[in-house]
């Protein structure tokens, strides 16, 4: 833009080619994959919740998800359970992987800091949420599994907030 309005004739290539000769590129912010990958054999829950995080009284609305933490001597994966009456989490649980063990670890967790049982629990449609060991955990505590479609963020979108004010304002 500023070339053409100095009358000289280039191409983007010549310019794009000088400037990364000179480092001058802004670097892409990388933006992972989803990292939800669901598992196609298993059934899937209905969206009870349905973008609606509006809740009157505490332990009847739970949303959940994983997010992955880099650190200097690999990735932390860290699980969560919030309450949508306050916004308060519930439910915690922290390891080097994210298998079906670290979500289960977080609900149960959340149940015994709130002595609670039959929520609606929501999540994303990741192999964790829906495997057996993880419907178990969630049928003996009569929690009613919610699920959000898979790539849908705006589907768990509080759980998704929470995550990102996290890695900004404290990580």
């Amino acid at each position: 833009m500023a070339l053409s309005q100095l009358d000289i004739k280039t191409s983007y290539s010549t310019v794009h080619r000088i400037m990364k000769k000179h480092d001058l590129l802004k670097k892409a912010r990388r933006h992972p994959n989803c990292l939800t990958r669901e598992d196609a054999a298993v059934q899937k829950s209905v969206n009870l919740i349905q973008r609606d995080f509006r809740s009157s009284a505490l332990n009847q609305k739970w949303l959940s998800d994983i997010t992955e933490v880099p650190c200097s001597d690999g990735k932390l994966y860290l699980s969560a359970v919030m309450d949508c009456f306050n916004g308060e989490i519930v439910g915690l649980a922290m390891d080097d992987n994210m298998r079906k063990e670290l979500c289960i670890q977080s609900f149960e967790n959340a149940c015994k800091a709130r002595n609670a049982c039959g929520m609606i629990y929501h999540s994303d449609r990741g192999f964790q949420f829906t495997s057996y060991s993880f419907r178990e955990s969630l049928a003996k505590r009569e929690a009613i599994q919610s699920m959000s479609g898979t790539g849908r963020c705006y589907d768990n979108v509080r759980m998704e907030s929470f995550f990102a004010m996290l890695k900004k304002e404290k990580l």
